[in-house]
């Protein structure tokens, strides 16, 4: 006979709830999964299609939150609609068990986490500003991008115009902080490599995406061309990127993105890459639930480094993301996170506030 399912753990309804914040514009999924007993976990990536979501919905049907693994096995799906399912069946059975979900992935190699603020502005002004705002807000390491200059062969207004940048939000900062230089991918490999030699001196945690990564040998020529330590990652859809980056050297910090791959996905990357020696800060840019979903991932890797979340510069952005799941997830003291220490993700979600703010049509 087939085996009777846990109540608790069974799985029986979906939802998505498309969200957009009202100043900035970013836009994230929440994804709610229900059980037969009324157990409730979240979920969240960028955006899921109405194909993969018709396709989670099949799948979930007679199975437990405990078994993301053989669901995985059968589902052709966008890997962000597995990284919101996972960490979904991972909030089930953290509550089901009654435990933090770090404490269900093997427990805590810590107890906070290092925050990185990601500075949008793009202005030196506003750059420089927000900096200095999200220093009063307890911020202490910063990522700052690298300006958007025109100039044909522009190595050195591109070096200039940066340095300027960085001048500023040093002074914003003030003493003891740390600075990413964020290129976003944008620039050729001899525009990286004259950036990150330039910036030697000056210490950085990591040079961020400097280009992209068509190119596994201009990679390497960056990370080999300069101490400065060079991050790749938050853009590699594909496992096996990280893996080439690994075997050729090519980087010092290994960048997944929380709402791309998910939980248990980024712990299998990382542990790759513990074997190489490298760190693990994994890229962030969505909504409160991937916030905590990357504390708890942060909790049992042993080779985390620090912990991007979005700078929430505008204050009825900051009133929604606090409305939507508490004040407390996001606050950074003397710049770290402190680990959510309820059953699950330990985030209560106000579902009145969830469909005021669901956007309609996306």
């Amino acid at each position: 006979m087939p085996r009777s399912l846990t109540p608790e753990l069974e799985m029986l309804a979906l939802d998505v709830f498309p969200l957009r914040e009202p100043v900035s514009k970013r836009a994230y999924t929440w994804m709610r999964l229900r059980t037969q007993a009324d157990v409730v976990g979240y979920g969240e990536c960028a955006t899921i299609s109405t194909s993969d979501l018709d396709a989670l919905r099949g799948a979930i049907q007679g199975r437990e939150a405990s078994s993301f693994e053989s669901i995985t096995r059968s589902l052709t799906v966008a890997p962000s609609a597995l990284a919101a399912l996972n960490m979904a069946m991972l909030d089930i059975v953290g509550k089901v068990a009654k435990v933090p979900v770090y404490q269900v992935l093997g427990g805590p190699t810590r107890n906070q986490a290092r925050a990185l603020a990601q500075i949008e502005s793009i202005v030196d002004d506003e750059v420089a500003e927000a900096v200095r705002s999200a220093r009063v807000s307890g911020h202490r390491a910063f990522a700052v991008a690298v300006p958007l200059t025109h100039s044909p062969n522009h190595s050195a207004t591109l070096g200039a115009a940066t340095q300027r940048r960085f001048d500023r939000v040093r002074r914003a900062a003030g003493e003891g902080c740390d600075f990413v230089l964020d290129a976003g991918g944008r620039l050729t490999p001899d525009e990286a490599s004259s950036l990150a030699a330039a910036f030697e001196r000056l210490h950085l945690l990591w040079f961020d995406e400097p280009c992209q990564l068509s190119n596994l040998s201009g990679a390497y020529r960056i990370a080999s061309e300069s101490v400065t330590p060079i991050g790749f990652g938050r853009f590699a859809a594909e496992h096996g990127v990280f893996q080439n980056l690994l075997r050729s050297d090519a980087i010092d910090v290994l960048r997944p993105d929380i709402a791309l791959h998910g939980i248990t996905q980024i712990r299998r990357i990382s542990a790759l890459a513990e074997t190489y020696y490298v760190a693990v800060a994994p890229f962030h840019d969505g909504g409160p639930i991937a916030t905590t979903a990357a504390l708890h991932l942060a909790a049992s890797l042993p080779n985390f480094f620090i912990q991007q979340i979005p700078y929430i510069a505008a204050e009825e952005d900051r009133h929604m993301r606090a409305r939507l799941a508490g004040e407390s997830l996001e606050a950074v003291t003397e710049g770290f996170l402190q680990l959510p220490r309820g059953p699950g993700l330990g985030i209560t979600v106000d579902e009145a506030a969830l469909n005021e703010y669901r956007e309609v049509g996306r």
